[in-house]
């Protein structure tokens, strides 16, 4: 077996997560935000040698980064298709799931995906480049209601309508095709003290409409309860509250809106149940990396 250190990302409560899922060392798991594989190489390292791994990432560069390990299978493609691809190497129940969503430290380092606010690139915020639409088909195509619900929904935006405005006026004139020009459009918006701040909820708005992520967590996370053996556990890590809310009523509830069902009895019929509390970084783990510092872990077991 033969396992580099990750390329490109440093893994997020590594620790704490990979313990959330309870290891048994013949057990079948999946970590479905593989990345560089800091959380994989962690669970391998607790896997026996009948145990396995399949991992799940849509992004083409993470492909570099995979194992040499008859445990370890890496499947390119979006989490949203977890049972579907499961499936097709007959996996039907698993042990585990782990989740690290969001971005990774090389998408937000790699200038050209166009998702740090940090650098001057084409409007692209892609996590796949088989994905048919990129942030400028966002930027300049979308409507203006479309666009100032995405910027209010996904970026916490209160002042979305004076944004999409000012998108929508200056995009009549000339097309906006990079990040740079987005940025000089909104730099009125921006008080300087929380210019970055301001920027990064934009840059999310748009990444999340970009890559389809809200729909595709709840699809992932509805295959969750079928795909789980019983006593199996999903261990998630959230970076915005939209995230965590869902992957939170998912576990209570069952469900993203509305109360759980009941049955005949008024008993609630969920098919998880929550192990411990909300788990965060410390102090130590955000000063060493801190894109960590929104990170919340919440950890279920399938009933």
């Amino acid at each position: 077996m033969a396992m580099t250190e990750p390329m490109y990302h440093k893994p997020v409560l590594l620790g704490a997560s990979v313990d959330g899922l309870n290891i048994k060392k013949d057990g079948i798991y999946v970590d479905v935000t593989f990345g560089g594989g800091g959380h994989s190489k962690e669970i391998l390292k607790r896997l026996g040698d009948e145990g396995k791994l399949f991992a799940f990432d849509q992004d083409e560069d993470a492909l570099v980064n995979a194992f040499d390990d008859k445990r370890f299978t890496l499947i390119n493609e979006n989490f949203r298709y977890i049972k579907q691809f499961l499936k097709f190497y007959g996996i039907r129940k698993v042990d585990g799931i782990l989740a690290d969503f969001g971005v990774s430290s090389h998408q937000f380092d790699k200038a050209e995906r166009g998702f740090s606010t940090r650098f001057d690139a084409d409007l692209d915020m892609r996590m796949s480049t088989r994905n048919s639409i990129t942030a400028f088909e966002v930027v300049n195509n979308y409507v203006y209601d479309d666009l100032r619900k995405i910027l209010f929904r996904y970026g916490d935006l209160r002042n979305a309508n004076l944004i999409a405005t000012a998108i929508i006026e200056k995009r009549e004139e000339t097309p906006i095709k990079t990040t740079a020009q987005l940025k000089e459009i909104l730099q009125r918006f921006m008080p300087k003290a929380k210019e970055h701040k301001i920027l990064a909820q934009i840059y999310q708005a748009i990444r999340i409409e970009v890559n389809q992520e809200i729909s595709a967590l709840e699809e992932f996370l509805t295959q969750t309860a079928d795909l789980l053996a019983s006593g199996g556990r999903l261990s998630a890590i959230s970076y915005h509250s939209l995230e965590d809310r869902l992957v939170k009523r998912f576990i209570r509830d069952g469900r993203f809106e509305g109360e759980a069902e009941k049955d005949f009895f008024g008993n609630r019929n969920v098919p998880l149940k929550k192990v411990g509390g909300l788990i965060v970084p410390s102090r130590e783990e955000i000063s060493m990396n801190n894109r960590a510092r929104s990170a919340k872990l919440r950890v279920a077991e399938r009933i």
